[in-house]
């Protein structure tokens, strides 16, 4: 951020009244820990702020401080609608366009608020008044420990705001290991920890609270798991069948893909699941090295994200989204083998 831009953005914030804080749909680990962490930030400043996230979340992020604050769009559109359209701020927070808050993007359109965009993704759209966009960083947390500094309050971090921060840049790394993980993504870590971020526990609180069913949901993932060896792909695919067999829950897929992406000599790595309530497949899509998923999920499946970690949908059916995804394959054969 330019000093032009901290500046206005420091005005915003002592002239703000309601603040609203929004993430995008079916909102992760970054989305709500950096949600938290600002919603706690404003709160020390006695500004009047509220989140709203378009829908649910996973329950292995329900342990995070003032979780249960969080207004669900999809639980009370009424009340949601009138906080956005009575907010004088609104925060816009891992994303960069209208449309990927799904239901909510209508009445953010139409808002009257002033914008702030903190996002790490590509190519943002241009409707803040601030935007603060970076796609160098791990994380949109780690962007808000960099906001929250550069505005001037480094000094009220605490145990709280470390842990919502420290779990974002925790999740939005695989546990640090993507290369989006710099020597300033530790020391940032570091200093979350010397705040009083516990780092065992928010890592057993995210990762080692498996339920039964979600580990035989794995296991069937794992058995339906596919290599396509010529072009160093792997792929998953869930139906909503076997979903609803392990009594499927909100981020009980998370991180599945990852496991097709550790196998030997595979550069792309894709899990497809089925969604019969809206009526469309859910695509993860992850690489290695320089292979972008974001482009291949662009061009093909109406979605984006990063270089190595991206999303999308297709409206055909299981079977038919798979084929078409092996037919594109020959296209990507010759960038996927150089990764190798």
């Amino acid at each position: 951020m330019t000093p032009k831009l901290i500046d206005k953005t420091n005005s915003l914030l002592n002239n703000a009244k309601n603040v609203i804080i929004t993430s995008h749909k079916k909102p992760d680990g970054d989305a709500i820990g950096s949600s938290l962490a600002l919603l706690l930030l404003l709160k020390k400043l006695n500004i009047n702020s509220k989140v709203i996230v378009p829908n649910d979340y996973p329950n292995f992020l329900k342990w995070l401080p003032q979780q249960e604050e969080i207004i669900k769009y999809e639980d009370d559109k009424i009340l949601g609608n009138q906080l956005i359209n009575e907010a004088d701020l609104i925060f816009s927070l891992d994303y960069n366009a209208f449309h990927r808050t799904g239901d909510m993007c209508d009445v953010l359109t139409h808002s009257n608020a002033t914008k702030i965009m903190i996002d790490h993704h590509q190519s943002p759209d241009d409707y803040a008044t601030v935007t603060y966009s970076d796609t160098s960083m791990s994380s949109t947390c780690e962007m808000i420990y960099n906001f929250i500094w550069k505005i001037g309050h480094i000094d009220l971090l605490d145990v709280d705001i470390s842990t919502c921060i420290y779990t974002g840049i925790m999740t939005d790394t695989g546990s640090f290991r993507f290369r989006s993980t710099t020597s300033t993504t530790h020391q940032i870590i570091s200093k979350l920890i010397d705040c009083g971020a516990n780092n065992t526990k928010i890592h057993n609180s995210v990762y080692d609270t498996n339920s039964y069913n979600r580990l035989q949901l794995l296991a069937t993932a794992l058995t339906n798991l596919r290599v396509i060896a010529e072009c160093n792909t792997a792929y998953i695919t869930l139906s909503q069948r076997e979903l609803n067999s392990f009594d499927y829950k909100k981020g009980d897929t998370e991180g599945v893909v990852n496991y097709a992406l550790s196998l030997n000599n595979i550069v792309l790595a894709a899990i497809f699941i089925e969604d019969e309530k809206n009526n469309i497949i859910k695509i993860s899509l992850r690489s290695k090295g320089n292979f972008s998923v974001n482009e291949l999920s662009r061009a093909h499946f109406e979605g984006g994200g990063h270089t190595n970690a991206a999303g999308g949908k297709s409206e055909d059916n299981l079977d038919d989204t798979v084929k078409r995804f092996i037919s594109i394959l020959p296209l990507y054969k010759t960038a996927l083998n150089n990764e190798i």
